[in-house]
């Protein structure tokens, strides 16, 4: 049966639309600037791309306002990965910004209405496989981009997705925290030991012990609700960890950091606790002799990897960074920023990294 004329023409009227919409992006998108990796281990060079002009089915085109600098991005580009990257290679995989286009809806039939993504949601983006984070644009998959808030900033909401869903899959889900539990954390350098001290603290109540490098670090986890904040030194950590847990040791351990902390942080844990590995910027664990472990209070070794649960525990993946955008939105939680950069810095936002300057997150400025 043939449509009303009124109806053939509304839908003619939104089809132009569309299409139009994505002919501006594709104009307005054409050149834009990125910072580019071109030689191993060289300075990130920023200059014009063409963009790609084809989305593949299941993709969105996102305007990036802010990425986040982290661990991974510093270690790719210095060549000190495991994962090896083909150049020229755009790092960044946290990203904030506005959906500029997408493919066809065809991936989302089953989906709400509240999960359909369209031109012009603000959103944030985990993009873990592709990167390209440190540019004007990002096309990512629909699969790895949430919907944010309006009340969320963009340096907010790039700060956000990954540490925190990290923290809150460790100690919700892993370690099923409960108020009063005591709950060590190697909360150093960076995002991710920050945001677990501010989900154990303030979504469970936990009380949180932190180790940190510096006063300033302290102060910071102070402020974040931590119990108690540590300066680490290996000779009196775990008198340290006694004397504040009235001798039980922690229920909990979080490490974030791996080297060496780690088996000084382990032999902190109480009969029957959990030891959670997650983050590891070092990118490796210190050798604890199998004898040494057998001999502390029997515990669980729990590993946590965002990624992981994107392949193989999806709903999981997509549900917990809702959550931590749902806590932010109600002020449970809330990221720290050590330090925000413009997209022409991009280098001295690496080296400060590098220095291990920031306490918190480090976010790139692509655009207003």
């Amino acid at each position: 049966m043939a449509l009303p004329r009124i109806v053939r023409s509304f839908l003619q009227r939104q089809s132009q639309v569309k299409f139009a919409s994505s002919n501006l992006c594709s104009q307005r998108y054409a050149s834009l600037k990125a910072a580019i990796l071109q030689e191993p281990k060289e300075a990130l060079v920023v200059e014009e791309i063409k963009s790609r002009k084809k989305l593949k089915k299941g993709e969105v085109r996102i305007g990036v306002h802010c990425s986040a600098v982290n661990a991974p991005d510093r270690l790719l580009t210095q060549g000190l990965s495991e994962d090896k990257v083909k150049l020229p290679f755009i790092p960044g995989f946290e990203v904030a910004g506005e959906i500029l286009e997408r493919h066809d809806k065809s991936n989302n039939e089953d989906e709400d209405d509240d999960d359909v993504l369209e031109v012009g949601d603000r959103v944030l983006a985990l993009s873990k496989e592709d990167f390209g984070g440190f540019s004007e644009e990002c096309i990512v998959s629909e699969k790895d981009v949430w919907k944010i808030p309006s009340e969320l900033t963009y340096e907010t909401a790039a700060a956000l997705g990954d540490s925190y869903a990290t923290a809150l899959i460790a100690l919700g889900r892993r370690a099923q925290v409960k108020a009063g539990n005591v709950v060590l954390i190697t909360a150093q350098t960076g995002g991710l030991g920050l945001a677990a001290v501010d989900v154990a603290a303030n979504v469970y109540k936990g009380k949180v012990i932190s180790i940190s490098d510096t006063e300033d670090e302290a102060t910071l986890v102070r402020d974040k609700g931590a119990w108690s904040a540590i300066t680490y030194n290996p000779k009196t950590l775990l008198k340290s960890v006694q004397e504040v847990s009235e001798n039980k040791g922690a229920d909990i351990v979080l490490d974030t950091c791996g080297g060496a902390i780690f088996k000084d942080a382990v032999k902190c844990v109480a009969l029957e606790g959990k030891v959670l590995m997650a983050g590891f910027a070092s990118q490796k664990l210190s050798d604890v002799p199998l004898s040494s472990l057998l001999e502390l209070p029997s515990f669980s070794l729990i590993g946590v990897s965002l990624s992981n649960y994107r392949q193989t525990g999806f709903k999981i993946y997509r549900r917990v960074v809702q959550d931590v955008i749902d806590m932010c939105e109600q002020g449970l939680i809330t990221p720290s920023i050590s330090k925000v950069y413009q997209l022409e810095e991009v280098n001295e936002a690496l080296q400060f990294l590098d220095d291990k300057k920031c306490v918190g997150k480090v976010i790139l400025k692509i655009q207003d």
